[in-house]
């Protein structure tokens, strides 16, 4: 996301900055004692862990919508969320990373061949603050499901959800500090990557995100990058306008805007571009933003988001862009009206570069390969979404498009199912939370064979045999040459 690196809020006093080494050191010793208690005791403990949550929901999503500004609802669906991811994970750490046959193939078939995952030991996640709790445990969760331990540097916009979700951790799982929060800046996410650790799951701007990996790289500390987007949807001649301008309100408009694989950018096929637009404009316009839980949305949860909005959207109208709903007026720090604009030249801010704010641009295309041509022309592959009745070609479609997860008439949907990986391509970073790939994210594939009798064929040896060399370069050929 474009503004990670957030300024100190001047309400909030100059804290002093926490003794990282000691805590890493701390998370080390319960790193151990965590990695030891084996799939089924670690099962049960974080399964208490989610009760735990569960139970305090309705405290956590208080200071959730307390520290972004979302309505209470909207915290609380984020909870539900990030709940059923936990359970997956924690349900299916054994299936995933324990140890498993594996073929040896024809040489080497005297070896009994197996594979496992191993916890790399303490792993460092710093966090965002546009989903406080649903972002950063897709790190936080599968990383300790695999058995590691956790210390959490999130957004010093949003300390005290962290800060909770530790102290879940500790009622439910008092015997050792498997998940610490460190509170702070950026200087601070700094010394945590330096203090040791074993691996970095980072959420944030792409800019950030180059800085972190320059840090890692001194101690060649691997690391998981999901950065921004600019999620673009694709509309079809024949898709159900309806359903495609319910999701693009959603998409766009809720949480603020302030939501990585949100939409930002619509391109529809010319013959129905007026039409959507007439329906997405009657839509949004029906929107609020404000304070309680009767409000569309809530704040601008970092400061200068408000000014950010209203340049692209300054920018985009200067250039030749038509805001067919709100425009620079809209923003009303905190709050921001939702804006739509057409007509916005491609090369344009509002087009290119993260807005994060509730703004949508909708340009025509005239078939759905420009509109495939334009989704993918930009440096950022975070999410994409396509609405067509005809779903086969939608499949078509998302296999073109350079993206992370591609959604086919929904907006959002991959972000319930806890089995689908999530991460981006290009400038949204690399690497997978979530789902199978993100247990293994955070574990050490470990290979093992275990030479079951001598090889027929004994290979492994300084003095080979003339006869087993002559054997062998058969085999080459056999095994591995054209066949005529």
């Amino acid at each position: 996301m474009t503004l990670t690196d957030s300024p100190k809020l001047q309400q909030q006093p100059e804290q002093p900055l926490p003794d990282v080494t000691a805590t890493v050191a701390a998370a080390r010793e319960a790193s151990a004692w965590w990695a030891g208690l084996g799939y089924a005791e670690r099962r049960r403990r974080t399964l208490a862990w989610k009760n735990a949550i569960a139970n305090g929901a309705e405290e956590l999503a208080e200071i959730i919508s307390r520290e972004t500004g979302k309505p209470v609802g909207d915290a609380t669906l984020e909870i539900m969320l990030t709940l059923g991811h936990l359970d997956w994970a924690a349900k299916h750490a054994r299936k995933v990373l324990k140890r498993r046959g594996v073929p040896a193939g024809a040489v080497a078939f005297n070896q009994k061949a197996t594979l496992g995952y191993e916890p790399y030991g303490v792993v460092a996640v710093i966090g965002p603050w546009n989903y406080p709790l649903y972002t950063p445990m897709g790190s936080v969760g599968y990383a300790i499901a695999a058995g590691n331990a956790v210390v959490f540097k999130p957004s010093e916009l949003t300390p005290d959800t962290a800060v909770w979700l530790a102290e879940a951790w500790t009622r439910a799982n008092p015997e050792q500090p498997v998940l610490q929060v460190v509170t702070g800046g950026g200087e601070v996410g700094g010394a945590l990557i330096r203090a040791g650790v074993d691996k970095v799951g980072f959420t944030g701007s792409t800019a950030t995100a180059k800085k972190v990996m320059a840090a890692c790289a001194e101690q060649l500390t691997p690391l998981v990058a999901e950065c921004g987007g600019k999620d673009a949807m694709i509309v079809a001649a024949d898709a159900n306008l309806d359903l495609a301008t319910d999701f693009a309100v959603f998409g766009g408009f809720g949480n603020s805007g302030q939501t990585c694989v949100g939409v930002e950018r619509v391109y529809v096929v010319e013959s129905v571009r007026r039409q959507f637009l007439d329906l997405l404009v009657e839509k949004a316009r029906t929107l609020a933003p404000g304070t309680d839980e009767s409000a569309s949305y809530g704040r601008m949860t970092h400061p200068a988001g408000g000014d950010v909005v209203r340049e692209h959207v300054q920018d985009a109208l200067t250039r030749g862009g038509t805001a067919v709903l709100g425009g620079v007026d809209s923003v009303k720090a905190p709050f921001v009206e939702p804006i739509v604009l057409t007509d916005v030249p491609e090369d344009a801010d509002a087009v290119c570069v993260e807005t994060f704010g509730p703004t949508l641009v909708v340009n025509g295309v005239a078939d759905l390969d420009e509109a495939v041509e334009k989704a993918n022309a930009t440096d950022y592959g975070l999410g994409a979404s396509i609405f067509t009745r005809n779903h086969k070609l939608g499949e078509r479609l998302a296999a073109r498009l350079k993206a992370g997860a591609v959604t086919i008439d929904s907006v959002l949907g991959f972000a319930g199912v806890a089995a689908l990986p999530f991460g981006g391509v290009g400038g949204s970073g690399f690497g997978r939370v979530h789902g199978p790939d993100g247990l293994r994210e955070f574990s050490r594939a470990k290979s093992m064979t275990v030479q079951r009798f001598k090889a027929p064929l004994d290979l492994l040896r300084i003095d080979r045999s003339e006869r087993d060399m002559k054997i062998a370069k058969s085999m080459l050929h056999s095994l591995h040459g054209s066949r005529k």
